[in-house]
């Protein structure tokens, strides 16, 4: 996973994560990374340097506890999903062309899907979202 810092075309500065480089141009152009205070989709990679905590910091900070507001939203975010919506995996694209198209029972899904799966998704109309985390799941 690549965290970039982004800014909107109006100065508001976020962060974003990404499984790839090619992935966040992918979505990027695709319209489906948007300013988590305005919504807006023009957005860009800011400059930013990487973050290597100390290694007291490092140790004495555990990583599964939220760091900042942002961090504990994300968390709260990731949580809601992961009671609320079934985990598909990188079946999310299949599974989401089905319910759709009504061949599989409408139901909240999250999972895996590469960005041209995702693109196809969107272009064919089918409402769909990234969401700003990695999903904890490994998949096969």
């Amino acid at each position: 996973m690549i965290r970039y810092s982004l800014r909107c075309d109006k100065g508001h500065d976020f962060d974003g994560w990404f499984r790839s480089s090619d992935a966040f141009e992918g979505l990027r152009k695709a319209g489906q990374v948007a300013c988590a205070q305005c919504g807006s989709t023009e957005v860009q990679k800011s400059l930013m340097s990487p973050s290597v905590p100390a290694k007291s910091a490092a140790k004495d900070a555990p990583l599964s506890q939220p760091q900042n507001p942002m961090e504990a939203a994300l968390d709260k975010l990731r949580k809601h999903v992961e009671a609320n919506s079934d985990y598909v995996g990188l079946k999310f694209a299949d599974e989401a062309r089905a319910m759709h198209e009504g061949r599989s029972p409408n139901r909240a899904i999250h999972g895996e899907a590469r960005p041209e799966e995702a693109r196809k998704l969107i272009e064919d109309g089918v409402p769909v979202a990234p969401l700003p985390f990695a999903p904890r799941q490994k998949a096969n």
